[in-house]
């Protein structure tokens, strides 16, 4: 029996009533407004501490810049390989050498948008991060201050009935908050139509105090992403799929790897309070889920998923019986070494502050010690962090054939 097939039970929560698992993601998609007030599973997750909370990366250790302006092209970075607790070094450009021909990368499709568009409230200076649009058409935004240099801070958010004064003569009202009123960052807002129109024309893409400069929206887009219908994408880029390139992604197509897209739509994170991830759309199309099944039963790979959204997407999708489901709608999913996963056997990711909630899933694909010695050895060596870093992948150590979870209960 394999590791995954030891993982049977865990709670996989939409947030929408009713909601209990993969077939009632699609009802989700119908559902009139999303409430996106963390469930059971981010309030759980919010008070589980993570395995690495005693680690501090320097500053230095930022990626300030892409990797193209600091080397040779996108996949010029490090690759950390942990397999088990056994740590290796390698390039990226290295990649299909850790894998094999049968195992499938699950990827991210999402389009990155240039969410962040400067405002007014009042007299005040804002910076509006466009997060997540709602089923009712509303959207999640999150209001910052400037900072100089194009550098945003936290901003208190509300209150309600607010109005934003937008470019273009358009503007945006507060309604309530996401989650708890008292020091809520997102708030839902009755927003102009045609907001990605909007993005389009006056918006950049989200960026954070580490970063040396404002980059092109394209340095922002994975080789993966598409276009959507309706103008939907991510507020921020699925940043573990950055180092692709479609030579590698030939050389990997020619290795034998198979590739299983699916979309997740990631809203804006807690730069500063590293809380669980909101709820996010997401869709897990019919050839994904069978794919990913079919590698399963046969046994003839391993499912290894390119970014902590792909396994939230995916682990959304499988039922207690261990199956994927095509499904597409809301997912609160938080998955922590309690939950553990299902069908995802190795992660590609980049390496997270030790604060973030992101290692929690981390510590389920690989457990806490894996995750430690994998972190303690970026640190030593030097790796980069954020999302014009290194990346970090994790693969089953499949001699000893560990469990990935409930074994790091704690």
């Amino acid at each position: 029996m394999t590791a995954r097939e030891r993982c049977g039970s865990g709670d996989v929560a939409l947030a929408v009533p009713g909601a209990g698992g993969a077939e009632s993601a699609a009802a989700a998609a119908d559902s009139p407004a999303l409430d996106a007030r963390p469930g059971r599973a981010g309030t759980a997750a919010a008070a589980e501490a993570t395995a690495l909370e005693a680690l501090r990366v320097p500053d230095a250790l930022s990626a300030r810049v892409p990797a193209e302006q600091r080397g040779a092209g996108r996949d010029d970075v490090r690759l950390l390989v942990s397999r088990g607790r056994v740590v290796t070094h390698h390039a990226f450009r290295e990649l299909p050498e850790q894998l094999r021909a049968g195992d499938v990368l699950v990827v991210n499709t999402s389009m990155t948008l240039p969410a962040a568009v400067n405002g007014r409230v009042g007299g005040e200076r804002v910076v509006v991060h466009f997060s997540t649009r709602g089923a009712d058409g509303r959207w999640a935004v999150e209001l910052r201050a400037p900072r100089g240099a194009g550098v945003t801070g936290p901003r208190p958010g509300g209150p309600a009935g607010a109005v934003v004064r937008l470019p273009g003569g358009r503007a945006l009202v507060l309604e309530e908050p996401l989650g708890p009123a008292a020091g809520a960052r997102l708030w839902w807002a009755q927003a102009p139509e045609r907001v990605p129109e909007l993005l389009r024309r006056y918006g950049r893409p989200i960026r954070y105090g580490y970063t040396d400069r404002d980059q092109p929206l394209s340095a922002y887009r994975t080789v993966f992403a598409v276009d959507s219908p309706d103008g939907s994408g991510s507020a921020e880029m699925p940043s573990a799929a950055r180092p692709f390139t479609v030579p590698l992604v030939a050389e990997l197509v020619r290795r034998g790897v198979l590739f299983a897209p699916l979309s997740l739509h990631t809203g804006v994170a807690s730069a500063e309070a590293h809380e669980p991830p909101y709820p996010e759309r997401f869709a897990v199309p019919a050839a994904t889920a069978w794919l990913v099944n079919a590698v399963r039963a046969a046994r003839s790979g391993r499912v290894v998923a390119v970014g902590t959204t792909a396994v939230r997407a995916l682990e959304s999708a499988v039922g207690a019986d261990g199956v994927v489901r095509p499904a597409e709608g809301w997912t609160d999913l938080v998955v922590t070494p309690h939950r553990g996963v299902r069908v995802v056997d190795g992660l590609l990711t980049g390496l997270h502050e030790p604060q973030a909630s992101h290692l929690l899933m981390l510590e389920a694909v690989a457990g806490r010690e894996a995750l430690r010695r994998g972190y303690e050895a970026a640190l030593q060596e030097r790796y980069l962090w954020h999302e014009f870093g290194d990346v970090h992948l994790i693969l089953p150590d499949e001699e000893r054939n560990a469990p990935n979870c409930f074994s790091n209960e704690w």
